[in-house]
């Protein structure tokens, strides 16, 4: 079955900065990212990427409300 996208991009001009974001946390939690398909790290590693970004993204939103 090919595997069909239905999600799209609310800022479609964030992927750069996002990917960029990404390989920065993964650097930050030791796991090492390379260029191109990374479908071969763990599940327990790429959980530790994820998160660490949305926590740093929650962080910076709620900064940004206090100010």
């Amino acid at each position: 079955m090919a595997n069909s996208n239905n999600y799209k991009k609310v800022v479609p001009a964030a992927k750069d900065a996002l990917n960029k974001f990404k390989y920065e946390v993964a650097s930050e939690v030791g796991v090492n990212l390379k260029d191109g398909y990374n479908g071969d790290i763990s599940a327990k590693d790429a959980g530790k990427i994820g998160g660490q970004m949305v926590r740093k993204m929650i962080q910076q939103a709620e900064d940004n409300m206090t100010k």
